[in-house]
C-alpha cells in the first residue's frame, strides 16, 4: 500500500521506492515484465489497478490523474512507446535492467536527440 500524504515511517526495498516515487510523478509507465526490475512494473500496475470497491481509483498521481499502465511485448517495443509518449509531452516512465537497457539504446539516442 502506497504511503499516505502525511509524514509516516515505512521500510520498503528499492523496487517499492521507486514504484512509489514513479507512481506519483508520470501521466503513463510502460512495462515489459521480464527483467530483474519486474517487480516495479508489478507495484504501479497492482497500484493501478486498485479502486475503493465504487469504480473511483484509491490511488492517484501528484496531479490527482490515475497512471495509465500498459504492458508491452518487449523491451524494445517499450522504449519505443516512452519516446513516443515523452515527443507529445508527457512524463511516462518505464523500468528496465541490464540487457533490457542494451535494448534502450537506439531508442536512447533518439530521445535524447540524437
Amino acid at each position: 500500500e502506497m504511503v499516505p500524504d502525511s509524514a509516516e515511517t515505512k521500510i520498503v526495498d528499492g523496487n517499492w521506492a521507486v514504484a512509489s516515487a514513479s507512481y506519483r510523478m508520470n501521466d503513463i509507465a510502460y512495462i515489459f515484465p521480464i527483467t530483474p526490475s519486474s517487480p516495479m512494473g508489478e507495484i504501479v500496475d497492482e497500484w493501478a489497478a486498485t479502486d475503493d470497491g465504487h469504480g473511483v481509483k484509491k490511488f492517484l498521481n501528484l496531479w490527482g490523474q490515475e497512471l495509465k499502465v500498459v504492458e508491452m511485448q518487449s523491451e524494445a517495443g517499450a522504449a519505443g512507446a516512452l519516446h513516443g509518449a515523452l515527443n507529445s509531452g508527457s512524463l511516462a516512465t518505464t523500468y528496465t535492467a541490464s540487457q533490457g537497457l542494451l535494448l534502450y539504446i537506439p531508442n536512447l539516442y533518439k530521445i535524447a536527440g540524437e
